[in-house]
């Protein structure tokens, strides 16, 4: 199971006490599958990813990514298996305004110790699955919201991660622009094989997601059809 996480509860300081994100979570994620998490602002969602993504320990609970169980793993080991099992693509896309969009992706490629030809060849490889080999030459600036935010999901794909990691990448785009990109993620999760978490607030672009779970102060309802969670 590319990734599992099971009884997972997370806490956070809060004054005097603490406030609890996650309560006793589990979940897990296929390759080839799109799972989508819904819910209210504050509900859990990003503190899910955040886990799963092994930017922050939980509490308590078992953090599995990859075969590799996160929870005796050191800070080198876990950045390590970051760069070589999970992708993430944010909200805001991010890119580095001096790099052309085959740089973008060739960074994360040097960053996992890729060698240059190999990493040019992915580069453009994915710029042609997002539909951007036209553009791999253009900077940021040059390219429109929805071309970056192709340009963030492929430079997520780079080194070929297990585990997908989606945290609301329409949130910035029109519905027309968003349903592209949803559309997107989901035809590469199928053809890549991914195991993909999608957090999204569009209940509209949900038909594709092959299991929604709801996120309800900090405790994940799974198995709600795409009917259910689009009303």
């Amino acid at each position: 199971m590319p990734l599992s996480l099971a009884g997972v509860t997370l806490t956070y300081p809060d004054g005097d006490g603490r406030v609890t994100a996650l309560d006793g979570v589990s979940l897990e994620a296929e390759r080839g599958t799109v799972t989508a998490l819904v819910g209210p602002s504050g509900s859990g969602k990003s503190s899910l990813l955040a886990v799963a993504a092994t930017l922050i320990r939980p509490d308590s609970g078992r953090v599995v990514v990859d075969g590799t169980d996160t929870a005796g793993a050191g800070r080198r080991e876990l950045t390590t298996l970051r760069r070589r099992a999970i992708g993430m693509v944010f909200q805001q896309p991010n890119l580095l305004t001096s790099l052309t969009a085959r740089e973008q992706l060739q960074a994360m490629a040097h960053l996992a110790g890729r060698g240059t030809r190999a990493a040019r060849d992915r580069a453009e490889e994915l710029l042609d699955a997002v539909g951007l080999s036209a553009q791999a030459r253009r900077r940021p600036h040059q390219l429109s919201g929805g071309q970056r935010q192709r340009v963030n999901i492929a430079r997520a794909l780079m080194n070929d991660p297990t585990v997908l990691l989606v945290d609301e990448p329409t949130s910035a785009l029109d519905h027309e622009r968003g349903a592209a990109v949803v559309a997107l993620l989901t035809e590469l999760t199928r053809q890549r094989r991914t195991a993909t978490l999608l957090v999204t607030h569009d209940h509209a672009q949900l038909a594709s997601a092959d299991r929604i779970a709801e996120v309800r102060d900090g405790r994940l309802l799974h198995g709600l059809s795409t009917a259910t969670a689009a009303r």
